[in-house]
């Protein structure tokens, strides 16, 4: 497949992906990540190691359009658990000095 990151073309298959990132350690996942293999690896790690470019090149966005096009599972930033959400029954004893359990 055909795609542009970082404004120059490549061609990328899902087996030269696979070859690409094989022996190489994920990176810890902060953002976006892209799972090759059983592995989970960062966006930017991928788009490195694919393109040979320094990682400031290039979009998270670019690599994640390109990895969901050849097949792979992209996952996205999870969204952070609100913490402690009181029902309005709880905030008001809460508020009136009653135990509140959660």
């Amino acid at each position: 497949m055909r795609c542009v990151i970082a404004r120059f073309p490549f061609e990328l298959t899902k087996g030269g992906v696979l070859e690409s990132m094989k022996g190489i350690k994920p990176e810890p996942v902060t953002g976006e990540s892209v799972i090759i293999g059983r592995r989970h690896y960062p966006v930017k790690q991928v788009g490195q190691v694919i393109t040979r470019q320094d990682r400031r090149d290039f979009s998270a966005a670019e690599v994640l359009r390109a990895m969901a096009v050849l097949g792979f599972t992209c996952r996205a930033v999870p969204k952070a658990a609100p913490l402690d959400v009181l029902s309005p029954m709880q905030r008001a004893s809460a508020m009136l000095g009653t135990p509140v359990t959660v």
